[in-house]
């Protein structure tokens, strides 16, 4: 049986993260706001909990979730490395509407699905979110909606596509941008852009000057990959936004490669 917990009211939203806490820490997916849409989310270290987020989603293993993380701290502990431009990045933009691919840690002990190595981690700007995940730690979080269909940009709307595979469901109001985040890979010696959302390319290359914008094309085929909808191409009502090349959680870079 799912609840829905109205986060402007204190009380509600106290008991609300307690109860979101406790269903991520029993395998359990909760639902939250964040800077851009709501998320559905679950423990990244459980692997039982992350094929629940994977199977109410309506996704294969092929298209990993990302983590979401309360803290820069956190987010380092899952890299084995920012890399050349990751602090910059991160110290201009997070918490913020930035995913950043980076290769995963080595020492760590979770499945997340066909990640090839590497991790798409965000920190978001949302109140909610962040008290969330500093309590629960890293969440492996993906949006709020059934495969091919609109993201949530409420929680009623949320409820209406997940129902009670989701154990607490955060309402934090309606989303103020439905842009999604932008994407850049940094597991490369050049950034490189996956996705264009609610940080542009210009204000990247205020910190980045060099940053490649060209399609990854995989070795052996004749002409560029093509994109998954967690990659960067928009699913059913989501936002435009300009596709710069596939995400390396689906597969279409190279080793090593969420």
């Amino acid at each position: 049986m799912s609840t829905r917990y109205d986060c402007a009211d204190p009380e509600q939203r106290e008991a609300g993260i307690v109860a979101a806490v406790t269903a991520v820490q029993h395998g359990g997916l909760v639902v939250l706001p964040t800077d851009t849409v709501y998320g559905i989310g679950a423990d990244a270290f459980t692997p039982s909990a992350v094929t629940a987020l994977l199977a109410a989603k309506g996704r294969g293993r092929d298209v990993p979730p990302p983590v979401l993380v309360g803290s820069v701290r956190a987010a380092s502990a899952l890299a084995e490395s920012l890399g050349a431009f990751g602090q910059d990045l991160i110290d201009e933009f997070w918490p913020g509407p930035l995913t950043l691919v980076l290769r995963a840690s080595p020492t760590l002990k979770w499945d997340l699905g066909d990640t090839r190595g590497t991790v798409a981690v965000r920190m978001p700007l949302h109140p909610v979110a962040l008290d969330l995940l500093r309590r629960t730690g890293p969440m492996a979080v993906t949006s709020a909606n059934k495969h091919g269909q609109p993201p949530a940009t409420t929680a009623a709307e949320a409820t209406e596509q997940l129902g009670d595979a989701v154990s607490a469901y955060l309402d934090g109001g309606p989303c103020a941008d439905r842009v999604p985040s932008t994407i850049v890979d940094l597991t490369g010696s050049v950034p490189r852009m996956l996705r264009v959302g609610a940080v542009t390319e210009d204000r990247l290359r205020n910190v980045v000057p060099l940053i490649d914008l060209e399609p990854y094309v995989p070795p052996g085929t004749a002409g560029p990959a093509r994109d998954k909808p967690e990659s960067g191409q928009p699913e059913s009502g989501e936002p435009e936004v300009k596709q710069a090349m596939p995400h390396p959680l689906d597969g279409g870079a190279e080793e090593p490669k969420s």
